[in-house]
């Protein structure tokens, strides 16, 4: 074992532990802090009045209305490979979480992106709702119902006619 030498050897070696021990506390402190301000609230969600349902409806920036699948609870996944060329997941980057209404979570999809929930159900879009106040996911029917999430109602009322007939998986 090597000796530290002279005494002023040894002064100046336990002012460099001193240092290198607060910088390191520092360093620790500031870490959590940058971990800390990485979860960021986004408001990607808004509730507007449908018309044509004639009740309040989610829907994303754009004002696309936002779905939920019926089957897909307690974070089973139905709407993972086919399907998602007619649904789109809502999704966020990982860390934030959505704001503008009541209820909102993530969880994270079996492709590891992160999926905004409300009332613990995953949130999609429909590929054929061009305009904002479009529902023509509405109602439609496979391993589950599609309906609009709805913080004034717990379904939507169905269209006469839809379905997909076991299309997507």
């Amino acid at each position: 074992m090597q000796t530290l030498g002279t005494p002023h050897r040894r002064a100046l070696f336990m002012g460099a532990l001193a240092v290198l021990a607060a910088l390191a506390a520092v360093g620790a402190r500031g870490s959590t802090a940058a971990r800390d301000s990485s979860t960021a609230k986004a408001h990607i969600v808004k509730t507007v009045e449908n018309r044509m349902l004639d009740q309040a409806v989610l829907v994303n920036l754009r004002g696309r209305t936002l779905y939920s699948l019926s089957a897909e609870t307690r974070g089973r996944f139905i709407c993972t490979t086919s399907c998602l060329s007619l649904w789109t997941p809502l999704v966020v980057a990982r860390g934030t979480t959505p704001t503008g209404a009541k209820l909102l979570a993530t969880i994270r999809r079996p492709d590891g992106r992160t999926q905004v929930t409300y009332r613990g159900r995953p949130l999609y879009t429909f590929v054929q709702d061009r305009r904002p106040g479009d529902v023509k996911g509405n109602g439609f029917k496979d391993v589950g119902v599609w309906h609009p999430a709805s913080p004034t109602a717990t379904k939507a009322a169905a269209p006469p006619s839809g379905g997909y007939g076991g299309l997507y998986g």
